[in-house]
């Protein structure tokens, strides 16, 4: 069911531009190694995120040979339960682990940290920060660890550095898993000091933080849409030694002081809750922001929302704001920058440009210098619907489009789209989708229900994209569902509601817009994998990503292309591997052309992003998917961490 929309790759001159650019200022991680030594020592591969490898033993040729080598289990998850007094979701396994010097290292949603082998899976070491695992699991998860090498050995001269959902940054040695004492307070450092007053479920850190020379830097998450005055969504950099803090950036706006009279932080400034890339040559930090609370109401924000759903590039030795670009202005549909910035090169007629790649929940790929922060082909300010907002609302007359990266999304949403299984099912749909306001993308938010395309999944979300550094080929997970917003008076806000946005005159109802069969009301795919050539500006393919096999009854198992999470990584070999939060399988595509050559089943829903590495002890190359459900879809909670190679000689 795939479409084949062009040809991957790029002229002859732009190859030639792309391969220059290796043996220039990129990172290091990205560059050509001995092809029986390829390590994932980042997040995302690269401090700048690429999700690319050059291990190239697995290929299109042989991937349908591959088969599973080992599996660790930490224990920890937890299945949905309501014991009648407290309701908590299944636990979210969404940790992509690294590897450096043939380990492999990453935590669970409990916040254990553990070492395997990279080879056998054999257990290591685990260490247990006693995180309390009695809370909602958009907080009680782990997205992975960081690594930290002084170039010495002993103890702690390599660390592992990692946040928790209590707020603690911690250090622990590589080799053993014990806490470095010497940083912090006995390997901790509360990053919760100095925040205004909050409960412990507000506040918390879901992503690895970025190493720049010997500083770790960390954002944190904040539950932004119960109300305005929560923590600050201040950004600090930390000694990796001592623990003490180098500096500290509050994005309020310019001119407004980012501390209370009493020192602490204003609270109610927009967070950076993913994944940050550094650029250690230009001495460059890159930060995706968050929107602003409370995250569907801004009438009373007075200017707290500047740094808002942006790119926010700080010195990297002084935490100074560079430049922002800001991808929604006076953001009120949640639409805040959710996927780790990605760091490329690219070739601009006889130049070649440092480039960073932000993809957005819109479904809208911004390509700015990031020297500058300017775009590199034009950014249109285009005029955007004005009408049906509520009282006290402040709407931007305009908003950015990219000219040169087309659109993922076609808009407005067609409301002749709707669809079902049966006629009923469909008559349902295009009645409820009836009593939606809809103008387009940015219609604002209202008391008698907004439609909501994309919704705050995206478009794209926190797993994409993925960035091949040669060709300049960007894959990414795009859902394609429809949503909803209705904002209720203050006045009817019962406890029932989930979002109550307190300190603004609403609270809040949203969703997806489904059938009563509980599928989207529009027509499948619902989420799709697409690779854009970024120079050329071209979608290259789309194919649906995922199936109803595990997501619907019998013999409702024949829909590809779910909505949820996905998140690609590519190799140098010419495969993209990705899995998906509504689906138990992990596939390989062929970047050439999207055939899908692979899938490898999973226990339950592989939704985070998979990584790959190849050892020069056995000469294996392995592809790791972490396999644990998600508490926004349909599959069960697990705690498996998976990887696959081919057959052994």
């Amino acid at each position: 069911m795939f479409q084949m929309i062009g040809r991957v790759g790029v002229s002859l001159l732009v190859a030639t531009f792309f391969n220059a650019s290796l043996a220039a200022d990129v990172d290091p991680a990205s560059q050509p190694v001995p092809l029986r030594d390829v390590s994932w020592p980042a997040y995302g591969a690269t401090p700048g995120g690429t999700h690319f490898s050059r291990a190239s033993q697995i290929t299109p040729a042989n991937v349908g040979e591959l088969e599973v080598q080992w599996i660790h289990r930490s224990g920890d998850y937890r299945e949905a339960n309501d014991d009648g007094e407290q309701r908590l979701a299944q636990s979210s396994l969404q940790v992509t682990p690294i590897v450096v010097d043939e380990r492999l290292y990453y935590c669970s949603p409990f916040g254990r940290v553990f070492a395997l082998d990279a080879s056998s899976g054999e257990e290591l070491w685990s260490f247990d920060p006693g995180v309390d695992t009695d809370v909602e699991p958009w907080l009680l998860h782990c997205r992975g660890v960081s690594s930290w090498q002084s170039g010495k050995t002993g103890y702690c001269e390599h660390r592992i550095v990692y946040g928790t959902a209590d707020a603690r940054l911690i250090a622990l040695d590589a080799q053993t898993g014990r806490p470095c004492t010497d940083f912090g307070t006995l390997g901790e450092v509360d990053t919760s000091h100095g925040l205004s007053k909050h409960q412990p479920l507000e506040y918390g850190i879901t992503s690895p933080p970025a190493i720049l020379g010997d500083m770790v830097i960390t954002g944190g998450m904040v539950l932004d849409n119960q109300r305005l005055d929560v923590p600050a969504g201040v950004v600090r950099a930390y000694d990796i030694r001592t623990g003490a803090l180098r500096w500290s950036w509050n994005p309020v706006a310019p001119g407004v002081s980012p501390r209370n009279e009493d020192g602490t932080w204003v609270s109610g400034t927009t967070n950076v809750w993913s994944m940050i890339s550094v650029d250690e040559a230009r001495d460059l930090v890159f930060l995706p922001t968050g929107n602003t609370a409370a995250d569907y109401y801004g009438g009373n924000r007075n200017g707290m929302d500047h740094y808002s759903s942006s790119l926010v590039a700080l010195r990297g030795s002084t935490g100074e704001v560079v430049w922002h670009f800001q991808f929604v202005h006076h953001d009120i549909w949640d639409y805040d920058t959710p996927a780790q910035p990605t760091l490329i090169d690219l070739p601009l007629g006889d130049e070649l440009i440092p480039a960073v790649v932000q993809v957005t929940k819109m479904g809208l790929t911004f390509v700015l210098n990031r020297e500058t922060g300017k775009p590199l082909w034009p950014v249109e300010e285009r005029p955007v619907p004005q009408s049906g907002a509520v009282a006290g609302e402040i709407l931007s007359p305009t908003q950015p489009f990219p000219t040169h990266i087309p659109e993922l999304l076609a808009q407005p949403f067609d409301l002749e789209r709707a669809w079902g299984l049966t006629p009923v099912d469909r008559g349902s749909c295009e009645s409820r989708l009836a009593t939606l306001k809809h103008g387009g993308l940015y219609t604002p938010p209202s008391e008698q229900g907004t439609l909501y395309f994309p919704s705050s999944m995206g478009g794209n979300n926190w797993g994409s994209p993925a960035l091949d550094p040669d060709t300049g080929v960007m894959v990414v997970y795009t859902s394609r569902a429809p949503g909803f917003i209705k904002l209720i008076p203050r006045e009817e806000c019962g406890p029932e509601v989930g979002e109550q946005q307190r300190g603004s005159p609403y609270c809040l109802q949203r969703g997806l817009v489904m059938s009563p069969l509980g599928i989207p009301c529009s027509e499948p795919p619902w989420g799709t994998l697409d690779a854009i050539d970024l120079v050329q500006g071209r979608i290259l393919w789309s194919v649906p990503l995922g199936t109803t096999r595990n997501s619907a009854p019998f013999p409702f198992w024949w829909i590809d292309g779910l909505p949820g999470i996905g998140a690609p990584m590519v190799t140098a070999s010419g495969l993209v591997f990705s899995g998906i939060s509504n689906d138990h399988k992990l596939y390989a595509f062929d970047l050439a052309d999207g055939r899908q050559l692979w899938s490898g089943k999973l226990p339950t829903a592989g939704n985070a992003l998979p990584m790959t590495y190849q050892l020069a002890g056995d000469g294996q190359q392995y592809v790791v998917i972490a396999a644990g459900g998600h508490w926004s879809g349909g599959s069960p909670a697990g705690d498996y961490l998976i990887a696959f190679g081919l057959p052994r000689e």
